[in-house]
């Protein structure tokens, strides 16, 4: 009988068998314009090619499939304007192929010009950014989360070039980010934001939000922040910073019987009343869930030898992983919200904790996983909520062994 990695490597393998030919392929409509395009990582070519790129280098794909996909990815007009992210447009792409090159020399003339745009746009972005601080408002979402905005713009710059002065800039924003506003009475925390968790001002929100997500909130920018510290590049205040963000999760973190979590995000109301013991009524996901936002607050406790943070990190997700109510909450397979990004979240917590506390848990997840893609005829084959996602969790928990350039640094992950 094949064990659960045979099982994830051999599920993987048909995922991007049945990926192999991009004129083959169809994505699903009804996606965001940004999303379906070929340069974005979310939702058109270059999730796929990502996919196809982490299974040739761990000798499960074939090179030929990935760089048919690059080469699908750089096909079209690259969106180096204000509106490119990490996860579409020339961002997206440099890291894409940073993530694949095979040597020094491997994409340089696209790496090189990507990466003088993506520059370029960064510093005009943080221009903005430091502006609006002066003014004293708050931010729009996109301005500093991972999906659209500076965090996720950092994310490129650790990986391609950490020392370059444009990497010490914006993790520099990211530290201001974490203070309140200069005369703020209220001394609120500088992320806060009056627009609501879907990036508009909405009455329903009436003083808007702060957010503790991973992908529209706080925990990417912590994360960044740590994974940068832990390579040894700090900037003034960095350590703060990470202590101020932490601050904040532990004062909002909520303790139920079934073990800790916490909210997606505060409202005013939220914010004066404090966490509670009640049950977590949330999904584990990797976007705004506990999977999430304890891989954050593990490389956190990492990068500030808080043994304490790990551990509480570490338990976070153990419980979430054992129980039955929060996983009865999924009902997607893929990376965002579904459970190949809880496969990955507790993989990635997994390999940095002492003897590998969640061994078990993970066979079963993976288990779960593959089970219910046995019954899964209609998944959009991109990498946020589709299959080129599930096949990079699938074989990453396989191969057991972390990649070079992380793929999952898309994730705030890695």
């Amino acid at each position: 009988m094949n064990t659960t990695a045979q099982r994830a490597h051999a599920a993987a393998r048909r995922l991007l068998d049945e990926l192999t030919d991009p004129d083959q392929v169809t994505f699903l409509p009804g996606k965001p314009a940004l999303r379906t395009r070929p340069a974005s990582v979310g939702g058109g070519a270059a999730g796929v090619a990502l996919a196809h790129t982490e299974a040739a280098r761990t000798g499960h794909g074939s090179w030929e499939s990935a760089r048919t996909w690059i080469a699908r990815a750089l096909s079209g007009p690259v969106n180096g304007s204000d509106t490119a992210t990490l996860w579409s447009g020339a961002p997206a792409l440099g890291l894409l192929t940073a993530i694949a090159a095979t040597s020094p020399a491997h994409l340089a003339r696209a790496r090189t010009r990507l990466d003088e745009v993506t520059t370029r746009l960064t510093q005009h972005r943080l221009d903005q950014a430091h502006t609006r601080i002066g003014r004293g408002q708050r931010p729009p979402l996109a301005e500093f989360d991972l999906i659209q905005g500076l965090t996720g713009l950092a994310v490129y710059h650790l990986h391609t070039h950490p020392e370059a002065a444009i990497t010490r800039q914006v993790l520099a924003y990211l530290v201001r980010l974490s203070l309140p506003l200069p005369e703020d009475l209220q001394q609120l925390p500088g992320w806060w934001s009056e627009q609501s968790p879907h990036s508009q001002l909405d009455p329903q929100f009436p003083g808007g939000h702060l957010n503790l997500g991973v992908a529209h909130g706080i925990s990417a920018t912590l994360a960044v922040l740590s994974l940068a510290a832990l390579r040894g590049l700090t900037v003034s205040g960095h350590t703060e910073a990470i202590e101020r963000m932490c601050a904040i999760l532990d004062a909002y973190r909520h303790s139920a019987p079934a073990g800790v979590w916490w909210p997606y995000y505060l409202t005013p109301q939220r914010w004066e009343s404090g966490p509670t013991t009640a049950a977590c009524g949330q999904r584990p996901t990797w976007c705004y869930g506990t999977p999430g936002l304890a891989r954050a607050q593990q490389l956190a406790g990492l990068a500030l030898n808080d043994q304490d943070r790990q551990a509480m990190a570490e338990q976070s997700m153990a419980h979430c992983l054992r129980d039955a109510s929060q996983l009865g909450t999924l009902t997607d397979l893929g990376l965002c919200h579904g459970w190949a990004g809880l496969l990955h979240c507790a993989w990635r917590i997994n390999t940095d904790a002492p003897a590998a506390p969640l061994e078990a848990d993970l066979d079963r997840i993976a288990t779960t996983l593959l089970d219910q893609l046995e019954d899964e005829t209609h998944l959009d084959p991109e990498f946020l909520d589709g299959r080129a996602g599930i096949a990079l969790a699938l074989n990453t928990y396989a191969n057991g062994t972390a990649p070079g350039v992380p793929w999952d640094a898309h994730l705030a992950l890695a």
